[in-house]
């Protein structure tokens, strides 16, 4: 890959791109579970998660989404209304189901001072992306690095326990768990040899 950063003025110069596909809020056990049946068989997830902005120093809120999304459908799964089931605790550990994210370490024990389990098949793309001599790291760089697009950050901020998600906070979400797998994808597709260095968290 011969680009390995990308200018603030670059990246506002690529085409906007987000999530096309269903998107599924998951707020009670039977809506999860239901994620969990259609996710199973998946071999690649998009991996992320969302937690309400705390503005007081030394205040940290507890983790409110973690989203999972395939090629074609995202799950957002709101962990402040409702558990984590066995079967998508399963699918966190298992090894055979590759789940991409970007930073992940935080992700991961932030869902786990809810939920306790052991993470397999974790992959983070910043570790893939620094293979390939990639300086500039952050989801949105790494998408127009890798992927040519530029995905919205406006929601960053947003308040994740509410009520009700709006339609720009889903959007958002689901964007960023895809466009994980969407980079991995590309990078793995980059790669002659077949092979990814650092492949588990």
């Amino acid at each position: 890959m011969s680009k390995k950063s990308i200018t603030h003025d670059e990246l506002n110069s690529l085409p906007l791109a987000g999530f096309k596909g269903d998107i599924f809020i998951v707020d009670d056990a039977e809506k999860m579970e239901q994620a969990y049946l259609e996710l199973k068989d998946e071999k690649i997830l998009g991996f992320d998660t969302e937690t309400r902005p705390s503005f007081m120093k030394g205040k940290l809120n507890k983790m409110s989404l973690v989203q999972l999304s395939s090629e074609k459908k995202a799950y957002l799964l709101r962990i402040n209304r409702t558990d984590l089931t066995e079967g998508i605790i399963s699918l966190l550990e298992n090894k055979g189901i590759i789940k991409v994210g970007a930073s992940i370490r935080d992700d991961i024990r932030g869902i786990q001072k809810q939920f306790p389990f052991e993470p397999a098949g974790f992959v983070d793309i910043q570790n893939i992306a620094s293979d390939y001599g990639i300086t500039d790291m952050s989801l949105r760089k790494l998408s127009g690095i890798v992927l040519g697009i530029r995905i919205s950050k406006a929601q960053r901020l947003s308040n994740w326990e509410a009520q009700s998600l709006t339609p720009a906070q889903c959007s958002y979400a689901a964007t960023d768990a895809w466009t994980c797998r969407e980079i991995f994808l590309k990078l793995q597709e980059l790669n002659s040899d077949g092979r990814h260095k650092k492949y588990n968290s």
